[in-house]
């Protein structure tokens, strides 16, 4: 599909948009436009006949708040409306997931914060207070089975990390409560301690 250059003015926000980006994020969008306005032509607004955004919503409100006066758009006029409705949600899901040791051993740090990718702390040490000896476990089971759920982060080794996300996945996927299940085998392996 080509695109065709068009007045800022000419496009319409959706207001069924349900994806927002807000504060420190809306800013980060509005400089990477700033100093990579071509990144616009190279990934164009989506449009419908009317010329309502249906892809690019933000972009769109940054591109204002930039003073461009001018963008990309690429029109998808044949969509029914409920394949509009469906492209507002599949455009903006993220299928993917990022490569934490890829970017933290090969990408700087402080661009990708400036980019806007929300980066995770990995200079927290884990916390390991859940297995200390004065941590009563049987009332923070009680408590988690009463509908309060709280979460403790795991560490795990790079080479580990695909599989314990798949495994914790698999288990989600069929409500089973994984934090029960490690907590019971800690706490029988303490046992044998």
């Amino acid at each position: 599909m080509n695109s065709t250059e068009v007045n800022l003015s000419e496009i319409k926000s959706n207001p069924n948009n349900p994806r927002i980006i807000k504060d420190d994020k809306f800013h980060k969008l509005v400089e990477s436009i700033k100093t990579f306005p071509r990144m616009l032509e190279i990934r164009p607004i989506v449009v419908n006949k009317d010329m309502i955004v249906l892809g690019g919503n933000m972009r769109l409100k940054a591109c204002k708040e930039a003073g461009i006066k001018k963008v990309h758009v690429i029109f998808a006029d044949d969509l029914t409306e409920e394949q509009q409705r469906e492209f507002i949600i599949k455009d903006n899901v993220g299928f993917g997931e990022w490569d934490w040791a890829m970017l933290a051993n090969e990408w700087d740090y402080k661009e990708l914060d400036d980019w806007g990718l929300t980066l995770p702390n990995f200079d927290v040490e884990p916390d390991y207070s859940i297995l200390d000896d004065n941590k009563d476990i049987d009332s923070q089971l009680e408590d988690m089975n009463n509908g309060t759920r709280k979460a403790i982060q795991i560490e795990f080794e790079i080479d580990d990390y695909d599989n314990a996300f798949s495994l914790v996945k698999y288990y989600r996927d069929k409500n089973i409560y994984v934090g029960k299940m490690i907590i019971e085998h800690l706490k029988a392996e303490k046992d044998k301690l």
